[in-house]
């Protein structure tokens, strides 16, 4: 099985607000990477878990999926999720798949964590 040509970390933001970073290409092999930091992410008291696109290369349909399973994990904790960073041709993909009414889309860091 080929490997995945992406990286995760989490880290706080505020005191309910975790952030993953992504970096690189988000595809149907990132699955456990995805979960395991939406799960590191998503312990605690977090409240937000944002999405942080500004290092994606590339998501193909294996990685829409990826975000909607974990925006399912998500509703099921009672968390919101957030992204930022995403390029105008992704901002469209989410927008014609209408994962932007439940993946709240931002400019920048500052806006996806204050809300």
């Amino acid at each position: 099985m080929p490997e995945a040509k992406v990286e995760m970390s989490v880290r706080d933001a505020a005191p309910t607000v975790k952030i993953i970073d992504i970096k690189g290409e988000v595809t149907a092999f990132a699955a456990p990477l995805l979960a395991e930091a939406f799960a590191k992410a998503a312990a605690g008291n977090t409240k937000t878990v944002v999405l942080n696109f500004e290092g994606m290369e590339y998501m193909n349909s294996g990685g829409i999926g990826l975000l909607v399973t974990t925006l399912i994990r998500a509703n099921r904790n009672d968390q919101q999720m957030r992204a930022y960073g995403l390029s105008d041709h992704y901002k469209e993909i989410l927008s014609l798949t209408r994962l932007d009414e439940a993946i709240h889309i931002f400019d920048d860091e500052a806006g996806a964590v204050s809300g």
